[in-house]
């Protein structure tokens, strides 16, 4: 990659727009639903709210033809394997560790991807900005990715262990509340920190990331000739 590059990306407003739409869609809304239903229903129509709005969110971008984001398909099959066991059990405890364990799979399946050429933290990254081949195949870039998979990695061990014990000691929305707080500061503070990190890696390679779609070239202008 030569010196100086300047990567044109969407408009950051853009970007911010489109990484909201997918959190709303995979894990705002589904959280919401389960709660409301919880509350004024029971506990399995909060769990089948949850799912039926996945599935349904999943199955309209297939119809359509759309782009399906990583993050709702992972968030989509671990909410499917959540709904069984509570159904299964009934059990407001093991509805919630689930998912409380699964960020130590999440952990692991960030570790594991490490010595791949595009970790899982590249991938679920092009959800919310597809950026360049030649940009993602720069050694560089591979291995930002690859330190940055291992801080997300730390991240979800530390939110799956403050989880496990709040779970252990509060009630259900208790739980909800302290749990998302908690855990969507931790994910602030580490997108905040991936953010530098990767600005700061770029920088060190004489790569510049421009927000905005590039200026369009000018046309020539036509010579009239006779």
């Amino acid at each position: 990659m030569p010196p100086h590059l300047t990567v044109h990306l969407p408009a950051f407003g853009a970007l911010l727009r489109q990484g909201a739409k997918h959190l709303l869609e995979s894990t705002v809304v589904p959280l919401g639903l389960f709660y409301l239903m919880l509350t004024f229903v029971s506990f399995d129509g909060g769990i089948i709210a949850a799912l039926s709005w996945s599935v349904l969110a999943l199955g309209r971008r297939i119809m359509l033809r759309q782009p399906i984001p990583a993050i709702l398909l992972l968030t989509t099959a671990l909410l499917i394997a959540r709904t069984v066991l509570g159904l299964a059990t009934g059990s407001v405890f093991l509805y919630f560790l689930q998912p409380t364990l699964q960020n130590f799979l999440i952990a692991f399946v960030m570790i594991a991807s490490v010595p791949f050429g595009r970790p899982l933290i590249a991938k679920l990254a092009d959800d919310f900005c597809a950026f360049p081949a030649a940009f993602t195949e720069h050694p560089r870039i591979v291995q930002i990715f690859r330190r940055l998979s291992l801080l997300w990695a730390v991240v979800f061990l530390t939110n799956g262990v403050t989880t496990l014990w709040i779970l252990a000691r509060e009630s259900v929305g208790n739980f909800l509340l302290v749990s998302t707080a908690g855990s969507w500061s931790v994910v602030a503070a580490a997108i905040v920190i991936s953010l530098l990190w990767f600005r700061r890696v770029l920088r060190g390679e004489g790569i510049h990331l421009r927000w905005g779609a590039a200026a369009p070239t000018p046309a020539p202008t036509p010579v009239a000739v006779g």
